[in-house]
């Protein structure tokens, strides 16, 4: 059997792409002549997430940006490995910068989680990385606008193109097996900012949400997303 006919394009909308097996959605951009990454998996991810720029014909050296939504390992786990494969920039929001660069430790989750996760967190540590370009609230990453929506870090971030009416959320909401939900309590130190963050985003107008798990909330997404937050007042 020829697996190469097996392999089938991620390609969710016009020329944005995810790229599935490396935990966290990553999420591939195309331009006429460069590419964007958002967010990057696990640590160990690089080689897959390069092997499927090559898949759609594209060259890695085309990278030129890496923006993380967020701190987490299994968002920034192979930032490193691809800033040094491709020679992108790394963008991360201001509040989060010390965290990727290393100089400050991550939070640890809540309750027993958190004694396992101090357990393992050695083998899964990712690899530090030197952000490029240090982002704030109402920058610009290519033609998407950054929007601070802190609480499941201080620093995460969520990126809209109001133009093509689509948000990526990073894990502030989550989108999956039909249901929207906010980011897990285990791993947000801050869930009173997180729900200020997700109305933040529901105030916004939005066809396509694109989360960092899950699936994709199309169409309509902005409503899904107010009544979810309305929701929450109650």
């Amino acid at each position: 059997m020829d697996l190469t006919r097996l392999w089938t394009s991620l390609e969710i909308l016009p020329d944005i792409h995810r790229v599935d097996g490396v935990n966290a959605n990553v999420y591939l951009l195309l331009d006429e002549n460069e590419l964007m990454l958002i967010d990057t998996g696990m640590p160990g991810s690089a080689r897959r997430i390069i092997d499927y720029v090559n898949r759609i014909n594209r060259k890695p050296s085309e990278i030129a940006t890496i923006a993380l939504t967020h701190c987490h390992v299994d968002h920034m786990g192979s930032a490193q490995q691809l800033k040094e494969l491709t020679n992108a920039k790394v963008a991360v929001h201001r509040e989060d910068a010390q965290f990727v660069l290393g100089e400050k430790a991550q939070p640890s989750p809540k309750g027993a989680l958190g004694i396992l996760f101090k357990a393992v967190s050695p083998f899964f540590r990712p690899k530090p990385v030197r952000p490029d370009i240090v982002l704030n609230d109402g920058d610009r990453v290519g033609e998407l606008v950054v929007i601070h929506t802190p609480g499941h870090t201080p620093g995460s971030i969520s990126l809209y193109d109001s133009e093509r009416k689509l948000i990526f959320v990073g894990d502030t909401v989550r989108y999956a097996n039909g249901k929207i939900g906010g980011p897990s309590k285990r791993f947000t130190p801050d869930m009173n900012g997180a729900l200020r963050s997700i109305g933040k985003i529901s105030r916004l107008e939005f066809d396509t949400m694109l989360g960092g798990h899950g699936d994709t909330l199309k169409p309509r997404a902005s409503d899904y997303v107010r009544e979810f937050y309305a929701s929450l007042q109650k």
